[in-house]
C-alpha cells in the first residue's frame, strides 16, 4: 500500500487488521499529517446533567438501569454552567462540550441552556458543542439560533451489533438525530465506543456508515468497564487493537478529525502518545463524565514531546 492511500471499500480495510504495525501507522501518519500537518486539537467536556437517564445502554455508569454509584444531579444553575465554560475556554482547547444525561434535554431545562449559551462572548459561544441526547428538529433550530454550532451524536457501534448492547432505543433513531442536526445546520461530532464485543466488520461497518453520512468529527471511545453495568466484567481492549481501530479509522476516514477520548488512560496506559502516530489528530483533555482523565498539563507535555502542537482551530 502506498504510504498515504487511503481505503475506499470494507474489504480493502478489512486487509489492514493483520498489517504489520510499523507499516500501518506510518500510512496512518502520513495520512494524517497530509490532512491535519503538525497540530493536534484539544476539547473538554462538561457533565452538566447527571444520572438517572431512562435508556439501557449496558455500557453506561448514567442510565437507571444500572447502579453505578456516580453523583446525579440535574442541569447546572445557569451561573454555574456559565462559569464552567469560560473556565474552560481560558484553556487551549478548541471545543467546550456541555454533556446532559437522560434520553434528550427539553422543555424548561433547554430553554435555560440556550439562555446560557446567547449569554457567552462571541469568541466563547462558537467554541461550544452539545451533547444533549435524541433532540428533535425544533429543539435543534432553536440552539442553532442562540449560537450553538456542533452537536456530539454517537452512533456507539454498527447498525447490526447496537441491539446488543441496546434496546431503548434504535440505531437509526441515533442515525436520524445525526442526519436533523445537519438539517438544521449543525455540524455532527458522531463516532462509536470499542470494546463491547463487536467483531472487525462491526468496527470497519461503523467506519464506512458515518463516511456515506459525511462525518468529519468522530470521538473514538474505548470501553472503560463500569461497576454495576451488565459490561462490568469485560476487559478492556489491549492498547495494541486500540491503536489499531484508530489506524483502520483513519485510512476509511483520511480528512475527519479523529479524536480519543473516554477509556483512553485504562486503555492506552503507557502507549498514549502512539495515538498520534496511529492517526488520530484530536483527544478529550480534563476530566470524562463520570471518571477523571489525566489532567490538561500532563496531555499537553505528551503532544509536546511528540514534536506536535496544539490547534485552537474551532473547526478542529
Amino acid at each position: 500500500m502506498n504510504a498515504s492511500l487511503a481505503v475506499t471499500t470494507p474489504v480493502d480495510a478489512m486487509t489492514l487488521i493483520e498489517m504489520a504495525e510499523e507499516r500501518l501507522f506510518a500510512s496512518a501518519t502520513a495520512l494524517r499529517e497530509a490532512a491535519f500537518g503538525h497540530r493536534i486539537a484539544l476539547c473538554a467536556i462538561i457533565n452538566a446533567r447527571s444520572g438517572n437517564c431512562t435508556m439501557d445502554c449496558h455500557f453506561c455508569s448514567q442510565s437507571r438501569h444500572n447502579h453505578t454509584p456516580i453523583d446525579v444531579f440535574p442541569l447546572l444553575p445557569e451561573e454555574q454552567l456559565r462559569q464552567r465554560i469560560l473556565e474552560l475556554a481560558e484553556l487551549p482547547v478548541a471545543r467546550i462540550g456541555v454533556v446532559t444525561s437522560g434520553p434528550a434535554l427539553g422543555g424548561e431545562e433547554l430553554e435555560r441552556l440556550c439562555g446560557v449559551i446567547a449569554s457567552l462572548p462571541d469568541g466563547v459561544r462558537g467554541r461550544v458543542c452539545g451533547s444533549l441526547g435524541r433532540l428533535p428538529g425544533k429543539s435543534l433550530n432553536r440552539l442553532k439560533t442562540v449560537g450553538l454550532t456542533r452537536l456530539h451524536h454517537n452512533l456507539e457501534t454498527s447498525q447490526s451489533w447496537y441491539p446488543h448492547i441496546c434496546t431503548s432505543q434504535t440505531w437509526d433513531q441515533r442515525r436520524q438525530t445525526v442526519l436533523t442536526a445537519v438539517q438544521a445546520g449543525l455540524t455532527p461530532c458522531c463516532g462509536g465506543l470499542f470494546g463491547l464485543g463487536e467483531s472487525w466488520k462491526d468496527r470497519v461497518d461503523l467506519a464506512f456508515s458515518l463516511k456515506a453520512m459525511g462525518v468529519r468529527h468522530v470521538p473514538m471511545n474505548f470501553l472503560h468497564p463500569h461497576p454495576k453495568t451488565p459490561l462490568a466484567l469485560r476487559r478492556p481492549l489491549e492498547a495494541d487493537e486500540a491503536l489499531r481501530i484508530i489506524a483502520v479509522f483513519r485510512h476509511i476516514l483520511p480528512d475527519a478529525t479523529l479524536r480519543v477520548c473516554g477509556g483512553r488512560p485504562v486503555t492506552l496506559g503507557d502507549r498514549q502518545h502512539k495515538m498520534f502516530a496511529a492517526g488520530a489528530n484530536a483527544l478529550m483533555t480534563g476530566d470524562y463524565l463520570t471518571t477523571p482523565g489525566l489532567g490538561v498539563a500532563r496531555d499537553l507535555d505528551m503532544i509536546a514531546a511528540e514534536g506536535l502542537e496544539v490547534n485552537c482551530d474551532t473547526e478542529c
